[in-house]
């Protein structure tokens, strides 16, 4: 057994932001889990391989509880990070972790999701109208964004007037932000959704966020702190995902002309095509944080308790020991075992939401433009600074 104690830098800068692909490539040559250091971060364990990532989203020794990972940051830091937005399923460990998640799943299983396809078909075409009067346009502006932040607002309740502003105050929370932006964003958006919760409370309407304010479980329901927490969370994971995978997806069938007119000439490949695009350019990049509550054994190498662990859903997708050419897009491609949406207690619940709103837009897409094109050279495109999220700041197209 391995115990890897030295520690190496993991530059987030250019090369990393635009391919991370080609540097897991290089870092998995000298072993599959590291010790790294992080300017403004805590050091944390990197794990790059898909057998060792599975395991650690399954272990229960592998705990992600918000008040118990404080205590792991250096002072100054973790108060600066502490907030009430973080006490949510996300960031919670059984039995909190069950009784929230039971809460909220009913919203999301599949029959529910599906009862949302017409309004998602709606939303699609409105878009897609403008997209079409524009002919250049930014995809991820114009249409990989505003798609996932309209269906979640409004299956939530937000009102139209304040999307906008919810979108705004999550940023910094997917960027590499400063703590007091993070913390201002915070206040404010904590600040938003208690308003809105009393307005549900006395006038709920037909959306998800008044019957979380009202539902009541096996005699528990959710208290007001914890209602602005799942609120966060909901809208936070319920844009950024999609938005990633529809807008990942897009950039990797320009890449792929071929593969983009068999999917055109065959629409019935999309729901493959989609868990190819999930595998391939991954729409989350590192999962949430975790750490060890005592020490665990991946592969040869022991990570001691208390220690974070970076656990690289988008490496473990280009796991070459799991995934048969890794870096070759395959729109055929069985699709079987990725972990884009996580594994265990964790899994992501909105992906059934995920999956549908990008079955409806890439499908509307490719059946309502008969070219599609990149408007700029490949590599002037500009990735978003974020451990989090694999997303482009822009995706400027030309449609005919």
């Amino acid at each position: 057994m391995t115990d890897l104690r030295s520690e190496a830098p993991l530059r987030v800068n250019r090369r990393f932001v635009h391919d991370p692909h080609e540097v897991y490539r290089e870092l998995r040559g000298t072993g599959p889990v590291r010790r790294v250091s992080m300017t403004a971060a805590p050091d944390a364990w990197l794990v790059t391989d898909y057998a060792g990532a599975r395991a650690l989203l399954a272990d229960p020794r592998v705990a992600k509880d918000h008040l118990r990972a404080l205590e792991l940051y250096p002072a100054d830091v973790g108060l600066a990070l502490s907030s009430d937005l973080s006490h949510n399923m996300l960031q919670s460990d059984p039995p909190d972790h069950t009784r929230l998640r039971k809460l909220v799943s009913k919203a999301f299983t599949a029959k529910a999701v599906a009862r949302l396809t017409p309004r998602i078909e709606r939303v699609v075409d409105d878009l897609l109208d403008d997209v079409a009067a524009r002919g250049r346009v930014d995809l991820v502006e114009s249409f990989a964004l505003p798609l996932p932040i309209e269906v979640i607002s409004e299956l939530l309740g937000v009102p139209h007037a304040d999307r906008k502003k919810v979108r705004e105050w999550s940023t910094p929370f997917v960027l590499a932000s400063s703590t007091e932006e993070v913390a201002k964003a915070g206040r404010e958006i904590k600040a938003y959704f208690a308003a809105l919760i009393v307005e549900k409370r006395e006038d709920p309407g037909d959306d998800l966020l008044s019957d979380l304010v009202h539902v009541m479980v096996d005699g528990d329901r959710l208290s007001e702190p914890e209602l602005v927490a799942m609120a966060f969370l909901l809208v936070f994971a319920g844009h950024e995902t999609t938005a990633n995978l529809i807008a990942n997806g897009v950039l990797a069938l320009l890449r792929h002309p071929d593969q983009m007119a068999a999917l055109k000439a065959d629409p019935t490949g999309l729901p493959t095509a989609i868990e190819e695009f999930l595998r391939y350019d991954s729409p989350i990049h590192i999962a949430t944080t975790r750490f060890t509550t005592e020490p665990v054994r991946v592969g040869d190498v022991e990570i001691p308790a208390d220690q974070f662990v970076m656990i690289s859903l988008l490496a473990a997708n280009q796991d070459g020991a799991r995934f048969p050419d890794p870096d070759t897009l395959d729109t055929t491609r069985p699709a079987t075992g990725h972990l884009a949406f996580g594994h265990g207690i964790h899994y992501c619940v909105g992906a059934p939401l995920a999956r549908l709103e990008a079955r409806i837009a890439l499908g509307a897409l490719l059946a309502r433009f008969d070219g599609l094109a990149l408007d700029g050279a490949p590599d002037e495109l500009v990735w978003r600074r974020s451990t989090l999220v694999r997303g482009l700041s822009a995706l400027p197209v030309r449609v005919r």
